[in-house]
């Protein structure tokens, strides 16, 4: 696979992650809540419990981690967002590992989907 085609593929996935979060980002903004984010996934992936109980933990992670990114005034708005994208990566690619092929694919097709209220829209 060459290296533009694993890059868009990344894009796609960080893009899947982040309109999951909007969608479940608590009131007033900020950081997506851990449930809402695990509630989406579970209606849109059609999640088994199993499975919930195995990414609740990396949608743990994912928000911890996220939310210290935020709280860090330290680093630049673009560090913190290369931050915060590498650890949408790593979660993306850990939730993959758990989801079946059918899942895999219907996470693709939301990840090219239109999303309202993306970039600012």
């Amino acid at each position: 696979m060459s290296r533009f085609h694993l890059l868009a593929i990344g894009t796609m996935m960080m893009i899947a992650l982040t309109v999951v979060a909007q969608q479940t980002t608590r009131p007033g903004g900020g950081v997506p809540t851990v449930q809402g984010h695990l509630k989406v996934l579970t209606e849109k992936l059609a999640l088994t419990s199993d499975q919930q109980t195995k990414v609740k933990p990396i949608l743990q992670e994912l928000h911890d981690a996220t939310q210290k990114l935020e709280q860090d005034e330290s680093m630049s708005s673009e560090e913190r967002m290369g931050k915060v994208r590498a650890s949408r990566e790593k979660a993306d690619k850990k939730i993959r590992e758990i989801l079946n092929d059918d899942q895999k694919k219907k996470l693709d097709q939301l990840e090219h989907e239109p999303h309202f209220g993306l970039h600012g829209n």
